[in-house]
């Protein structure tokens, strides 16, 4: 079958492989061991292996390598069980690809062609193979399997499986790798030797890829502090991509809260399957890379050759096919790509039935022809479906493209030709507060101009709008700098923003008019940093100015409450509507912060972490020299976070600043990136000689002070760099921006924006796994102080009750725990538990035995813990209950059981017993600092200051005793103690009672409620804290039971063991 290529370093490694065919480009090799001529004591070595290898392990015994005669490195391309399997594939590549080699000038022009054509085999054979699921009887013999090894919850998906080894140190153990919704299983069972791993998704720190001497090829997976490791994968990158899926699935899920309700494969944790993963993938990666709405996903991929009108010649490529938009982008992802909205598209044609040819017009005098496309009457039915148009008769586009010609006024493809609300300002500040004077001809004016005539050039060549073809040529004219009056156009077509706004026509509007006036937590920090925006600037020291930032952060705040409003996003939105229309600079926000720089503008802005953290293992590669002076890179990463969530708005000069911008709206963070490294190989020397952190720093900003934009046409008032640095200039030479990002582009201009976003989700399982692990210490910080814990059995019942709180959402979208989490809540309150999962945690830890009434008694308790009746009790209550339980005195374990059985504090109804989490909406900080004060105020606790309990109540009371005794080896000597006790004091209640009786005859004759008609009851009798406390301190053998120590390790262990065992049922 034909593999998707991947680069092999050694063509006959430990001589396994036996060359069977062989031409300038292509290898057919044998495995050592197959066909004839065994291959000696290596051949048998080899076959042995295979042999005992399980079926989905072994490596196929025939398989063809691509090559160069220039080039060492080989690429596989096909595989077979048999010869006459590989046979037929090398008779293929003959017979098809091996005449048209010849026509390519280098070797990396016949290397992608190769990899683009076997690609587009696989992608043929995917359309017939995925609608042949894998096979249902071997599927559900593992499912079979995976129940009964792990023993998890039924309700646990298992996703796919797959043969591999596990290592052990130094000794692989042959098994098979389990792969559900919530963990990742292995299971060995060799000689006598059982292996059986069971890892959360949510507890892995680290998921790669990795290679060493001994494993060629291996997936990497770090967890609970443990390294594991599996290879021997038939699929490496296949099973890769599915783990990977996977645990980013729980990631979102279970740290960030999202239900993904617009997509649903994998809205429901109970139906996730490994073609909804894989689909989710593709999308997301099809997204990123024409930047479209979230609303679009891939629906069909066909390979074709496009005319590009620009360079004269066909390019070999994919079309990209979703509900909206018609695609394209070369083999290489750069030579090309061109995005055609279907709201654009006004005619289909197909001029030539042998060439399989599609012609596609468009608005604005465009034509696109797509050549050699497979089932191109497919496609052309699907657009036409799409656009809502019938077949085209010939010659039709042309007529349309005349039509247009003559009547210009028609073409709607250009940015900013919609009518804008009234309610917002139309023109971007720019423009109000800086016109181009015309008639000026100073050399900066005049370099402005002619950067217009080259862009205008390139619209002519390129096309303008939303279906320009963007080019080499296109990065080129970027990293020179975008002119004035075009960025706003471009910023809007390069971010994919154009076509959200074009498809939501007034929503701004809309939104503007139910924003204003509301007032949240958001809109003050709004308010409170409107005139920190850009300052200096004139356009920001007027109301027109500070009136649209207000508008468009307020309606964005409206939008997406989730993020709501974080600083830093001020900046960069007053640079957007400086070249930006209001609207459109909402619109370009939006891009920003849901689509380009995902996870930046929140609580935790984990986004920018996770950036820091590809910026270092970015230095890493890139400046050795650097971390061979400093090995601690920590520092970079708090001196560049602002370079990442200001886009360097924040350190460089305006002027400068926007031509950063410039690339990061058409690279996205890459860009960023590249700049970043930039800096720092251009501040080298001064960096490595620097003796501490503020001396680096220094170096640093005396940097950023002194980076010009020479060719800038804006007027000496507004540029940043011009004021108060004339002094400086004759000892500090200046960096003009241009050479800067100029630099970056060619020294690190070839990392791939791929690779980028393979170590954005490397890293992220990282740094949200140490933000958690920092949050555990301030928890147990805090805790430590209130319980008699040993730290380590602390940390365990933190693990204990954070999975506790994860398995309330393993299985559902819809957990109140889940539905009511308020990521700005303190960090005590994080992760809680409801009832039902607090009850099977108590179940697991509480010291004594109970034999029936548990459940009412673990109500009680929860509604004990739950001061605020919120429904929900979070770690340091929890802990608190279990200290008293495990570490308390005679009295203060008595004390406890004595509150489980008094009534709610205010029993006005029957809701306590409910706890349905009520949520607690915004966070109220009034709320937060009065109950701070009250802790602090809280005197302690009396046990005169108890309640008494009535009959009802201490026969309950009674009983609850009688349970906690249940299996103990005194369980008869504890029984009758309890008996003496209860007899005791009803004896003495009674005698009391009697007491009382001939004081008052009438007045309990005349009682109120004798008065308002009641039937006449006997006065109950109650007893006091103190006197249950009197008499069980009268029986030795209560006294011992309940000052018993408690082996909490033990409690701690079975918990662990237990603890996924246990019902999960809501």
């Amino acid at each position: 079958m034909w593999l998707k290529p991947e680069e092999i370093l050694l063509k006959n490694a430990f001589k396994l492989w036996v060359t069977e065919k062989g031409n300038d480009y292509f290898v057919l090799q044998r495995r050592r061991g197959y066909g004839e001529g065994g291959g000696g004591l290596t051949g048998l070595l080899v076959g042995t292996l295979d042999t005992m290898l399980d079926s989905t392990s072994k490596v196929a015994p025939f398989r063809i390598l691509h090559q160069t005669p220039d080039s060492q490195v080989y690429w596989s391309i096909a595989c077979g069980g048999t010869k006459e399997e590989i046979s037929q594939h090398w008779e293929w590549l003959e017979k098809n690809i091996m005449r048209t080699l010849s026509v390519f000038d280098s070797s990396d022009d016949i290397t992608s062609f190769v990899q683009g054509k076997i690609r587009g085999l696989i992608a043929e054979e995917g359309k017939v193979s995925c609608v042949q699921e894998d096979d249902p009887e071997k599927f559900r013999e593992a499912l079979l399997r995976f129940e009964k090894w792990f023993d998890l919850p039924q309700k646990e998906k298992l996703v796919t499986y797959y043969s591999c080894s596990y290592w052990r140190g130094r000794v692989p153990c042959q098994g098979w790798l389990y792969l559900s919704t919530n963990f990742l299983s292995f299971y060995s069972y060799l000689l006598g030797s059982e292996v059986k791993l069971v890892i959360s998704w949510n507890e892995i720190w680290r998921l790669e890829k990795t290679s060493n001497v001994i494993l060629t090829e291996s997936i990497h997976v770090l967890a609970n502090g443990e390294d594991h490791f599996f290879s021997m994968f038939l699929h490496l990158n296949e099973t890769f991509l599915i783990m990977e899926q996977l645990a980013d699935y729980s990631i979102k899920r279970l740290f960030d809260k999202e239900t993904f309700q617009e997509e649903p494969s994998l809205s429901d944790p109970l139906q996730i399957t490994k073609r909804g993963l894989e689909t989710h993938a593709r999308n997301e990666q099809f997204r990123a890379f024409f930047r479209l709405p979230k609303e679009e996903n891939l629906l069909e991929v066909y390979e074709s050759f496009l005319w590009v009108p620009f360079s004269h010649f066909n390019t070999l490529g994919k079309i990209c096919l979703s509900e909206s938009y018609l695609c394209f982008a070369s083999q290489d992802g750069s030579q090309c790509h061109v995005i055609i909205p279907m709201r654009e598209v006004i005619g289909v044609e197909k001029p030539d039935r042998s060439s399989r040819a599609l012609i596609v017009c468009v608005r604005g005098k465009r034509a696109l022809r797509f050549s050699e496309v497979r089932d191109f009457e497919r496609l052309a039915n699907a657009i036409r479906r799409r656009c809502g148009m019938t077949a085209s008769p010939q010659g039709e586009c042309q007529n349309l493209i005349n039509h247009f010609e003559d009547n210009p006024e028609e073409v709607a493809l250009m940015v900013g030709q919609k009518d804008s609300s009234k309610a917002v300002s139309t023109e971007a500040l720019m423009t109000v507060f800086h016109p181009q004077d015309t008639e000026n001809l100073d050399p900066k004016m005049l370099k402005e101009k002619m950067k217009e005539q080259s862009w205008n050039i390139h619209f002519s060549e390129y096309g303008r709008g939303t279906s320009m073809f963007c080019t080499k040529k296109t990065r080129d004219l970027i990293v020179r700098g975008i002119p004035e009056a075009l960025r706003g156009e471009l910023w809007m077509l390069f971010s994919g923003a154009v076509n959200d706004m074009a498809t939501n026509p007034g929503y701004y509007s809309e939104l503007v008019d139910q924003s204003l006036g509301t007032s949240t937590l958001a809109t003050d920090e709004i308010e409170r940093d409107l005139h920190r925006s850009l300052p200096e600037h004139p356009a920001f020291q007027s109301d027109t100015g500070i009136s649209a930032l207000r508008r468009v952060l307020t309606a964005y705040a409206y939008r997406n409450p989730k993020i709501g409003y974080c600083q830093a996003m001020n900046i960069l939105t007053s640079v957007l509507l400086l070249y930006a229309k209001e609207e459109e600079a909402f619109w370009l926000l939006v891009a920003v912060c849901e689509r380009m720089l995902p996870d930046y503008f929140n609580r935790r802005i984990i986004g920018a972490l996770v950036d820091q953290a590809v910026f270092e293992e970015l230095i890493r590669m890139h400046l050795t020299q650097l971390t061979e002076h400093m090995t601690d890179l920590t520092f970079f990463s708090s001196v560049s976070l602002s370079w990442f969530l200001t886009l360097f708005i924040s350190v460089l000069p305006i002027e400068s600043a926007v031509n950063v911008v410039d690339c990061f709206f058409y690279d996205g963070i890459k860009a960023i990136l590249q700049l970043g490294l930039a800096v720092l190989d251009y501040n080298m020397e001064g960096l490595i000689s620097s003796h501490d952190d503020a001396e680096a720093v220094t170096i640093l900003n005396k940097f950023f002070d002194n980076v010009t934009n020479k060719d800038s046409p804006l007027p000496q008032t507004v540029q940043q760099n011009s004021v108060g640095n004339n002094d400086k200039a004759s000892s500090i030479s200046k960096v003009d921006v241009s050479d800067l990002i100029k630099e970056a582009y060619e020294k690190y201009g070839d990392m791939k924006s791929e690779e980028v976003e393979s170590m954005r989700k490397r890293n992220k399982l990282y740094v949200i796994q140490t933000l958690e692990d920092t949050t555990k210490q301030n928890v147990l910080r805090v805790v430590s102080q209130e319980v008699k814990f040993s730290a380590s059995q602390l940390d365990e019942l933190y693990i204990l009750f954070k999975r506790q709180h994860f398995l309330s959402c393993y299985w559902t979208m819809n957990s109140p725990v889940l539905l009511h989490h308020d990521p700005s809540l303190a960090y005590l309150e994080q992760y809680q538990l409801g009832f039902h999962q607090f009850s099977l945690l108590f179940s697991l830890l509480e010291p004594w035995s109970l034999c029936s009434g548990k459940d009412t008694l673990f109500l009680w308790a929860f509604r004990l813990l739950d001061e605020n009746q919120d429904g929900l009790v979070n770690f340091k209550e929890f802990c608190c209950a279990l200290d008293i339980l495990y570490s308390g005195t005679f009295t203060s374990k008595l004390t406890f059981l004595f509150k489980l059985h008094q009534p709610p504090e205010c029993q006005k109804t029957h809701c306590a017993f409910c706890f349905t989490p009520t949520g607690r909406g915004k966070v109220d900080l009034q709320a937060y600092l009065k109950q701070w004060q009250d802790e602090i105020l809280k005197k302690e606790e009396s046990i005169k200051d108890l309640p008494r309990i009535n009959q009802a109540q201490f026969i309950q009371f009674s009983k609850t005793l009688y349970n906690l005794f249940h299996s103990d080896p005194e369980e008869e000597s504890l029984y009758r103690a309890v008996a003496r006790v209860t007899s005791l004091l009803l004896r003495m209640e009674e005698v009391g009672r009697r007491l009382q009786e001939p004081t008052s005859p009438q007045k309990s004759s005349t009682s109120p409620i004798q008065e308002a008609g009641s039937i006449p009851q006997e006065v109950e009798w109650s007893f006091a804290f103190e006197q249950i406390l009197a008499s069980l301190l009268n029986e030795p053998v209560l006294v011992r039971f309940f000052e018993r120590p408690v082996d909490i390790q033990a409690r701690l262990d079975h918990a662990k063991c237990a603890q996924l065992k246990a019902k999960t049922n809501e």
